[in-house]
């Protein structure tokens, strides 16, 4: 233990280097925006089972090229504006989705944030679900 502490004060820099870098690791895999992560074979039973709602927060534009059935669009960037069309579905389990998984995870924050507890987010977004060979639909 002693040489411990002394490495430590010797190398003040890299310790430190050290301990941020163990921070980050533990934030990426434990504090993404207070959201848990489906794949996406659970999103279908979290579906079909407990008839989840999906919030589809990429662009209109994105969203009009494929999403996933059933899904309400509401951009990420008005998401914290537009709770108040969202509060019927409080009590419903809630899966955010987007291109890659980032911003949905952002969107369950805000959710969480606001009182809604079943949130979810797609992991690896609306790719995964391609790649999973699930449908999308147009529209």
């Amino acid at each position: 233990m002693p040489q411990l502490l002394e490495f430590l004060s010797n190398h003040s820099i890299l310790s430190m280097t050290f301990f941020v870098l163990a921070g980050m690791l533990v934030w990426t895999f434990v504090g993404r925006g207070g959201s848990s992560r489906v794949e996406p074979g659970r999103a279908t039973q979290l579906i079909n089972h407990e008839n989840a709602l999906v919030i589809d927060v990429r662009s209109d534009t994105e969203y009009a090229q494929g999403h996933i059935v059933n899904a309400i669009n509401q951009p990420l960037g008005g998401l914290a504006q537009q709770l108040s069309n969202l509060e019927r579905y409080r009590d419903r389990t809630i899966i955010t989705a987007c291109r890659n998984g980032q911003q949905a995870a952002s969107a369950s924050g805000i959710l969480r944030k606001h009182g809604f507890e079943k949130v979810f987010s797609l992991s690896g977004g609306i790719v995964a679900w391609q790649g999973a060979s699930l449908p999308l639909t147009k529209g």
